[in-house]
Order: structure tokens, then C-alpha cells, then sequence
């Protein structure tokens, strides 16, 4: 059984915290759920941001302190002790998945990667919250996906934590001049004040486990954007 529900985006979650707890209770539904009915294994969608402000580069499943203090990321880290507290308990089988910033077709457009690059092919202006120095990595959906169904398959992460994402650590502001560029587009990028809480300075995960389960190249940026250039062109 997979387990992504969750309320998700900066924004929404600092605005309805308490809405963002009850996320807890979603959790302990669908394992007391799996234990009743015989579920084998529930995988679980975690967030980079249970590890908060990071000590470590990259980000390492197991060495990597968990730093987490906002309750989007309190609720992703309790939420994996959940899990782990039912194997220990009930012998429930799991696998977290702790994921990077995930981009493609269909995504919410409160996202950065899809924010962005609506604005760009309508050259309207493109606004970053401080001065763009904040790093991110962008994992394209395919190889997210593609990561997941191997762990399904497979047995070599039972029981573990698995970081889902990008290694390539780029800042904001470079992503949205790579999306300028891409586009040909004529926006211009402007500098909103910086979020009081939420934006991590840094964030890149070590991906050397994904890798190994996926067994290929991952898709750069370059060709996840074009790819969502064309189901946004096709969509219209």
C-alpha cells in the first residue's frame, strides 16, 4: 500500500498548521488499516524537510540529523516513527520515501517549477522570495516514479529510508534564469521579500541508493522542462 496523502505547498501549510496536524491521524488510520487486513508493506511519503536546516551535504538517509521544527515537517518525521513503531510492534512491513522537490505535468501550479515556467511562456514577471541564493534539486516525476515501482518490486529496501530526488544542487535564482532560457521568454525576474520561516537555505539530497534501485541516468532539468513545455502546449 502507498501512503501520499498529505496536505502540501509552503504557502497552505503555514497558513492551516492545525490542518496540517490532522495529517497525523490519516497516518495512523492506514496503518492500524494495513495490520487489520494483511497489508505485506505501506511506503510512505516523507519530505526532504524533515531534515530542516541541514548539517550535512548532501542530505544522507542515515547520517543526516533530522532538523525539523515546522508542523509539515514535524508530521512527515512523526510520521515515520509511526511506521517504525508498527514494524516493531506488529511486524507491518515499510519503506519511507523521503522526497526532493518533485517536478512534471499536472503538478500544482503553487509549485515552484511549474510557477515559474507558466510565467515565463507568458513573459509575465517572475517573482523569487529573497535574493535567490537558496538551493533546491528538481527531480523529474518519471524518475520519481519509476524509483518507487523498483522499491515495490524490490526487497533490498525493506525497512529503510530512501531519499527520491535530484543530486544536481542549483539555486532559485538560477532555476529561473535555466527557465528563461529555455523558453526564449522575455520575463524579468523580481525579488519579493524573503519568507520569514520555511525556506531553507539549502537542499540536496546523496541519492547514491535511488541510483542503484533505478539503474539509470536520471532526467536532467533541460529536458524535464522541454517536456513540460510541450504538455503545456498541447494541453492548450
Amino acid at each position: 500500500m502507498f501512503h501520499y496523502a498529505a496536505v502540501v505547498g509552503v504557502k497552505r501549510t503555514l497558513e492551516n498548521p492545525m490542518m496540517v496536524l490532522q495529517d497525523i491521524e490519516g497516518i495512523k488510520n492506514i496503518l492500524s488499516l494495513s495490520k487489520n487486513t494483511g497489508v505485506k508493506r505501506v511506503f510512505y511519503s516523507s519530505s526532504s524537510e524533515v531534515y530542516g536546516e541541514p548539517f550535512e551535504f548532501p542530505q544522507n538517509e542515515q547520517t543526516t540529523p533530522l532538523n525539523s521544527r515546522l508542523p509539515y515537517a514535524i508530521v512527515k518525521n512523526v510520521g515515520e516513527a509511526f511506521f517504525r513503531s508498527f514494524y516493531q510492534e506488529y511486524g507491518l512491513e515499510y519503506t519511507i520515501f523521503r522526497f526532493f522537490n518533485t517536478y512534471g505535468p499536472n503538478q500544482s501550479e503553487d509549485f515552484v517549477v511549474p510557477k515559474f515556467l507558466k510565467a515565463a511562456l507568458a513573459n509575465d514577471p517572475i517573482s523569487i522570495y529573497g535574493d535567490g541564493s537558496q538551493t533546491r534539486s528538481f527531480c523529474y516525476v518519471d524518475d520519481n516514479i519509476d524509483t518507487c515501482i523498483k522499491a515495490l518490486q524490490s526487497d533490498e529496501y525493506v525497512n529503510d529510508v530512501l531519499n527520491i530526488g535530484s543530486d544536481i544542487e542549483m539555486t532559485i535564482l538560477e532555476l529561473a534564469e535555466t527557465i528563461i532560457k529555455l523558453t526564449n521568454s522575455n520575463s524579468e525576474i523580481v525579488h519579493q521579500p524573503a519568507l520569514e520561516e520555511g525556506d531553507m537555505t539549502r537542499r540536496c539530497p546523496d541519492i547514491s541508493k535511488m541510483k542503484q534501485l533505478l539503474g539509470r541516468e536520471l532526467i536532467t532539468l533541460e529536458k524535464g522542462i522541454k517536456r513540460l513545455v510541450v504538455h503545456y502546449e498541447n494541453r492548450e
